[in-house]
């Protein structure tokens, strides 16, 4: 039995990322990291909308005050949409131009979590950060190759997040507005690929994108792996529940470096017969 479908559309994204339920706007948003653009899958009528960045973008979340906020190469700014405007950018890392934002996501308490990493994939010069709700920058982890995630535990106890090129998926422990010490969760092999972006669902087990490996996978609160979903593109980079029961969920991939495919760059609607968790919604 097939557990996925591709949703048709004419666009290929490059580096699909960034997946975000709206309930809200009763949409789904991804972003496409290098064309770069922002989508829109308003799950009313299934159209798509896609709107071109000035610049490349890694995630968006919801702000309270209306519209959302992005990650953009040089910053996190507001967006507002019909018709698109892009607000200044607050860049954590001036002092680094070679870096843009990867992945990130806003909290329960209306804070974002996100992270950085360098162009080129090169340098080792990625950091995890913390943006408050007044504006503030938290440095939270360095050294980092790709940062991926990251992705909230429903008790809300535990904040977990990814060092792709290291294959690795760590798990903090949530205090107050930091996070004490950083453990390995899981590995993956070459065999798997890469870990990427990745969710909790309403159990508690947490889903993770294989970009190279062609599927996600679940794994238990424990660290073990639960059951794994393949897909028909080698790059899947990102996942969200989304609809009004948080039942259906969605998975982007990428094109990127692959030749010509029906389905690397496609999105894809996933039934993992579990349902999500609210997205965060940014206080600031």
């Amino acid at each position: 039995m097939t557990l996925w479908r591709k949703i048709e559309r004419n666009v290929r994204d490059t580096l699909g990322e960034g997946a975000l339920w709206s309930a809200r706007d009763g949409a789904f948003y991804w972003v496409d990291i290098l064309a770069p653009a922002l989508n829109r899958l308003t799950l009313a009528d299934g159209s798509i909308q896609r709107w071109d960045m000035p610049a490349p973008l890694g995630w968006v979340a919801e702000r309270a005050t209306g519209g959302l906020i992005g990650g953009f190469r040089d910053g996190a700014a507001p967006i507002s949409l019909d018709p698109l405007t892009v607000g200044d950018r607050s860049d954590p890392e001036p002092h680094l131009p070679g870096n843009r934002m990867n992945d990130g996501k806003a909290d329960r308490h209306g804070a974002i979590w996100c992270g950085t990493m360098d162009m080129s994939e090169d340098a080792v010069s990625g950091s995890f950060y913390r943006l408050s709700p007044s504006g503030e920058w938290q440095l939270i982890d360095s050294d980092y190759t790709v940062t991926n995630g990251p992705a909230f535990s429903p008790c809300g106890n535990w904040l977990y997040h990814t060092d792709s090129g290291r294959r690795t998926i760590y798990r903090f422990p949530i205090e107050g507005e930091g996070v004490g010490a950083r453990e390995v969760f899981a590995r993956f092999t070459e065999e798997d690929g890469y870990p990427d972006g990745m969710t909790t669902d309403a159990e508690g087990f947490l889903w993770v994108a294989h970009w190279d490996g062609g599927r996600i996978s679940r794994f238990a609160p424990d660290g073990t792996r639960d059951r794994s979903i393949e897909l028909p593109a080698r790059r899947i980079t990102n996942i969200a529940f989304a609809g009004d029961k948080l039942d259906r969920m969605f998975v982007t991939s990428a094109a990127k470096d692959l030749p010509d495919s029906e389905f690397d760059g496609a999105l894809f609607e996933v039934d993992a017969g579990v349902t999500g968790n609210p997205a965060g919604v940014y206080a600031g």
